[in-house]
């Protein structure tokens, strides 16, 4: 590797992602320069972030992300804004042979067969930042020689409760995640596993791997991230402390590794024991309808994405029970027409007409 710095944008610099890939970089500030920083709402953070970290310019709200993707002067952006945001900045970015470190699960659940597409056709790496891609990547020398991706869970805040007592969990219940500090939509999704089958989802368009070879295994230590089996039997798995420090930094420093934050902290006899075992679908079925919905691909994920997306904000603002997200989810792409290749402005009136039907089905 060259002496020169890495050339990075940060799209989300003030969400959860954003700052702890910050937090990285100030680790490794001989490492990188900062070309751009972007936000959606969080003014004065965004301001505080700038005068701390100095990029070349900073943009607050959506129309600004194309224009920082479209900077050639990027080695890599991060993207981390949450929900369909990050789709047409991620392709602008790809567009301009932009490597990108993806932290932005609609990204592939919407559009992954047109995102992989055009990465494989400009040559642009897009390295993910889930913890549990992040694993995988790093297990994998050969994708032909991978016989089986094994995604793991920790099983979120419900893991050994009843239906029952889901059914009647409070917010700020199903916001308690046992192992893992994330923005409020992603913890909902933990809590009903929803998050796992979106991680199928994308795992089938990073690696092109059929959904009968993806299995999702429950862990709650959260210290195996993720393993692949090859063909041969061998098992390759990745392990480390429960932070999202080491993906974040593995993806924007990809392929070198630098001693980071959370470096020389991980101890096998601390741990002492590792527990794994089959999620209960019957308990969390929302994983069996997103691999119902990646099986049958074009826009039956980009409708299960929507409407598990309005109902998740609906529980969050006391509009309805966890157990009704399932509920709601399930019965808007079940009367869903799916289209096979939608293109890109196919997708996002979709993505609309969805959330619209979900609105008023939650009333």
């Amino acid at each position: 590797m060259t002496n020169e710095k890495i050339k990075i944008s940060i799209l989300g610099s003030t969400g959860s992602i954003g700052r702890q890939a910050l937090e990285v970089i100030e680790k490794l500030n001989d490492k990188f320069e900062i070309i751009a920083l972007a936000a959606g709402s969080n003014v004065e953070l965004l301001q505080q972030q700038t005068q701390k970290f100095k990029p070349r310019y900073s943009l607050l709200g959506q129309e600004g992300l194309e224009r920082i993707c479209s900077d050639k002067e990027n080695d890599i952006i991060l993207v981390a804004v949450s929900g369909k945001v990050g789709l047409r900045p991620t392709l602008t970015a790809i567009e301009n042979g932009i490597n990108i470190a993806l932290a932005n699960k609609e990204t592939l659940v919407m559009a992954g067969d047109i995102v992989m597409q055009k990465a494989k056709e400009t040559g642009v790496k897009i390295i993910p930042v889930d913890s549990e891609h992040c694993a995988i990547h790093q297990c994998i020398k050969d994708i032909s020689q991978v016989e089986r991706l094994i995604i793991t869970a920790s099983g979120g805040p419900f893991l050994h409760k009843s239906v029952e007592e889901m059914k009647q969990s409070t917010v700020e219940q199903a916001l308690a995640h046992p192992r893992w500090n994330m923005g409020k939509k992603i913890t909902i999704d933990s809590a009903t596993l929803m998050n796992k089958g979106l991680e199928v989802i994308e795992a089938h368009h990073l690696f092109g791997m059929d959904y009968d070879n993806i299995e999702v295994v429950i862990h709650p230590q959260s210290i195996v991230h993720s393993a692949i089996e090859y063909k041969d039997g061998s098992v390759v798995a990745q392990l480390g402390l429960p932070s999202m420090h080491i993906p974040i930094q593995y993806a924007i420093t990809y392929p070198e590794r630098f001693e980071g934050i959370k470096s020389k902290s991980f101890s096998f006899a601390d741990i002492a024991r590792l527990d794994f075992e089959k999620p209960d679908f019957d308990k969390f079925p929302s994983v069996k309808l997103a691999y119902d919905c990646g099986r049958l691909g074009g826009s039956a994920t980009v409708c299960m994405n929507a409407a598990n997306e309005e109902s998740v904000f609906a529980f969050l603002h006391g509009k309805i029970n966890l157990y009704d997200i399932y509920r709601i989810t399930s019965k808007i792409t079940e009367n869903h027409r799916v289209i096979k290749s939608p293109s890109i402005d196919e997708i996002f009136a979709i993505d609309e007409e969805i959330r619209i039907k979900t609105r008023e089905l939650i009333g």
